[in-house]
C-alpha cells in the first residue's frame, strides 16, 4: 500500500467516524410536549432518555387534565400533543398501542359483554345489570373528563359520541377511577373505563376489580397487540405539518429500539405488533 493510499484511507475512516458524531450533536432546542391522558410517565420517561442522548436538547412537558394539546400544538404554544386520535390538521405518528379496559368491581359477576352491550351501557340504553347476566342492581357510569383523549377514542370506537348520559360521574385520573369503583355504594354497580395499563395493575396488586372480556376475548397485553381486543387506541404524537428537526429527531428517538422499550413498559410497543 503507496503512502498516499494509507493517507487516503485513513482520512475516509476519519470523515465515516466524526461525521455521525457531528450530526448528533447538532441537534438542539426546545420543545415543549403537552397531553392530558394516562401517558404522562412514558412521555417523561422518552423525554428524559431523549435528553440524555441530546445534551442540547431540552425536553418540558405540561400536563393538564382540562387542556386540549391538539389546540395547544395548532397555536404554536407546543410542539408536539400526546393523543389517541388524529388530527386533520397536523401530522401524526403513531408509538404504541394502549387497550381501554372495562373496570368493574371484583364481586360484579356479570361474566363478559359485547361491544355492542359497552355501547349501549356507556349511552344509557342497558341500565341494569341483571341485563348482562349480572346483579340485581342500578349500573352506575362512570365517565372521563371531556378533554381526556381517553374518552375522544372511546367515544369514538363506540359510535356514541355525545351520547353518555350527563348523569354519569366524571372523573379525570385513572387511578381515581379505580378507587371509586372499588368504593361505590351499593357495591357492584359502578362501570367505568380506563387505561388497559392501569387495569392490569390494578389487578396484579391486588386492588377489588376486574377487567371485563369483550367479545369473548381477555384485555391483556398480547390481545391488544395483534388487534383481537379491539376496544383500543393508539398513542400518537400530533405535530405541524412543516419540517422541523428536534421534533422529527424526538420521534425518531420514540421508534427507535431504547425509545420502543420505554414504550413497551406501560404500554404495546409499535414494534410487536
Amino acid at each position: 500500500m503507496t503512502g498516499r493510499s494509507f493517507v487516503t484511507r485513513l482520512c475516509v475512516a476519519l470523515i465515516l467516524f466524526i461525521s455521525p458524531l457531528q450530526v448528533w450533536a447538532q441537534i438542539s432546542g426546545n420543545l415543549l410536549i403537552v397531553g392530558n391522558g394516562p401517558e404522562q410517565a412514558t412521555i417523561e420517561a422518552l423525554a428524559r432518555a431523549f435528553e440524555k442522548a441530546n445534551p442540547r436538547a431540552y425536553v418540558d412537558i405540561h400536563w393538564d387534565e382540562d387542556s386540549s394539546p391538539a389546540q395547544l400544538v395548532r397555536t404554536g404554544q407546543a410542539q408536539i400533543a400526546v393523543t389517541g386520535i388524529e388530527d386533520s390538521t397536523l401530522a401524526a405518528s403513531q408509538i404504541g398501542w394502549d387497550g381501554i379496559g372495562i373496570v368493574v368491581h371484583l364481586s360484579n359477576f356479570t361474566k363478559e359483554v359485547t361491544t355492542q352491550q359497552v355501547a349501549d351501557v356507556f349511552s344509557g340504553t342497558i341500565r341494569e345489570w341483571s341485563e348482562l347476566g349480572g346483579p340485581e342492581t342500578r349500573i352506575l357510569l362512570i365517565d372521563r373528563s371531556r378533554t381526556q383523549n381517553i374518552r375522544e377514542t372511546f367515544e369514538s370506537h363506540l359510535g356514541i359520541t355525545g351520547k353518555i348520559p350527563r348523569t354519569a360521574t366524571v372523573i379525570g385520573s385513572d387511578d381515581t377511577v379505580i378507587k371509586t369503583v372499588v368504593g361505590t355504594l351499593p357495591p357492584l354497580s359502578a362501570v367505568a373505563y380506563v387505561s388497559l395499563n392501569t387495569g392490569l395493575s390494578a389487578v396484579s396488586n391486588g386492588v377489588a376489580v376486574r377487567l371485563l372480556p369483550v367479545d369473548k376475548i381477555e384485555p391483556e397485553i398480547p390481545t391488544v397487540r395483534d388487534g383481537r381486543y379491539r376496544l383500543r387506541r393508539p398513542l400518537l404524537l400530533l405535530s405541524k405539518k412543516d419540517s422541523n428537526p428536534l421534533i422529527e429527531t424526538f420521534i425518531a428517538f420514540a421508534l427507535s429500539p431504547p425509545g420502543q422499550a420505554i414504550v413497551g413498559e406501560l404500554y404495546v410497543a409499535m414494534s410487536g405488533k
